[in-house]
């Protein structure tokens, strides 16, 4: 299966081809790019074309998109999965949708991951997975509710994700390990968002929805 697969969830635009030969072709921001000002709609099309052009294929030859659906940020889901919806209906091909913690958990090395996305607010996105399956399904908590959660737990979970890096220093002294700024780790690989979609079921394009876990931060006026 060939499989083309981005995640707009945070600030970073990643997208990646998968092979059905087990090649990849993934364009993967730095950590760095998770704190700057989010460019989805002038980066996310671009970078798909790359993707399809270093793997040597184009449309006909895909088989489906897997698309990271959050948690994550309002205007970057909507942007991301709009994109899906649209590429699915236009080019008949399967959609995929899948947890943007998932795959930021898939890429660490440790037998408890914690991935954590920064949900503004003060507030972090997260979930528990345990050698890759979910413990704790996805939730929207502060740091010291988290911290707290954990040291209830008695566990020594690894985090990883902006939002462990913002909050770094509350989360390690409740005995939370923290990936290092500079790790690829900290950014929703679209390599993982391929490989997860591969395990999942298709969707009709209209049917994949972001997963918020909360209201948006901006609200419609009453009138």
């Amino acid at each position: 299966m060939n499989v083309l697969g981005f995640d707009t969830s945070g600030a970073a635009t990643s997208a990646c081809v998968l092979r059905s030969d087990g090649r990849a072709f993934e364009l993967r921001p730095a950590p760095a790019a998770l704190f700057e000002r989010p460019a989805h709609a002038s980066e996310l099309l671009p970078r798909v074309a790359d993707v399809l052009e270093q793997a040597g294929l184009d449309w006909p030859q895909l088989d489906a998109i897997g698309v990271g659906v959050g948690p994550g940020a309002f205007t970057g889901l909507r942007i991301g999965i709009a994109t899906a919806r649209a590429l699915a209906s236009a080019r008949g091909l399967d959609l995929r949708p899948v947890s943007s913690l998932a795959a930021l958990a898939a890429g660490v090395d440790a037998p408890l991951a914690l991935p954590l996305i920064d949900a503004r607010r003060g507030q972090l996105f997260g979930a528990l997975y345990e050698q890759g399956t979910e413990r704790w399904p996805p939730f929207a908590a502060t740091p010291e509710e988290l911290a707290e959660r954990v040291r209830t737990a008695g566990i020594t979970p690894l985090a990883t994700g902006d939002g462990s890096i913002r909050f770094r220093e509350l989360l390690e002294a409740a005995g939370i390990r923290v990936e290092p700024d500079d790790s690829a780790s900290h950014v929703v690989s679209a390599l993982h968002v391929c490989r997860l979609a591969t395990g999942v079921l298709a969707r009709e394009p209209g049917s994949v929805l972001p997963e918020y876990l909360r209201p948006p931060d901006a609200k419609p006026r009453s009138q």
